[in-house]
């Protein structure tokens, strides 16, 4: 189903990587027995939910070596399939709940993704060493507020990247004057029966 999927996304991973995304799924449906990180709990619609429905915005990022963040990751999507289809970006994973960053800790361990750090803490916060070239999250706030909690971590020239379903056109009617929308990609996700949009946001300017 993952390999299909990818085929059909035109998402090229070698075999390593496959098996690396299916060991994500593995260690999250043990995770999720003791933890309720997910409420989806078999691992075939784990494969669509999370790992399709996360890499699908891939093709729409910039290409070449990047710092992102992925803001209210949970427990890490899309980071952590990020992480292992571009082992050339460096990934910030952030979230305030400790019982979910204690199980990203423990996916980088098991994965073996060096590429990866996480920040457990509030977004408003967080004083990184260096800023992100991309901003992303996957359902994690409206619009506007993801904007003005996020506006300090973004790096001169960077974006947002925010993954949406339905077409947010009053989230982007209310975003702050200090930013614009400069485009907003339509996903196919296989066998995912949902619309899901890319909003690419950039500080006006």
């Amino acid at each position: 189903m993952l390999a299909q999927g990818l085929a059909e996304m035109n998402l090229p991973l070698d075999v390593a990587q496959q098996s690396k995304l299916l060991a994500y799924v593995a260690l999250l449906q043990k995770w999720n027995k003791t933890y309720s990180l997910t409420a989806i709990r078999e691992p075939e619609r784990m494969v669509t939910h999370h790992l399709l429905d996360s890499l699908a915005p891939l093709k729409y990022l910039p290409e070449g070596a990047l710092r992102m963040v992925d803001v209210g990751s949970g427990f890490g999507t899309p980071g952590i399939p990020f992480a292992i289809a571009r082992p050339d970006w460096q990934l910030t994973l952030l979230d305030s709940n400790h019982k979910k960053t204690t199980f990203l800790r423990q996916a980088i361990l098991e994965l073996q993704l060096p590429n990866v750090s996480i920040i457990t803490g509030r977004v408003e916060a967080v004083e990184p060493e260096a800023k992100f070239d991309v901003i992303t999250s996957r359902a994690f706030a409206d619009l506007g507020d993801f904007i003005r909690w996020t506006e300090h971590l973004l790096a001169d020239g960077g974006e947002w990247a925010a993954l949406k379903g339905v077409y947010p056109h009053e989230e982007v009617a209310g975003l702050p004057a200090s930013v614009y929308v400069d485009h907003i990609d339509a996903l196919q996700v296989p066998g995912l029966d949902a619309e899901r949009h890319l909003v690419h946001i950039r500080k006006q300017g």
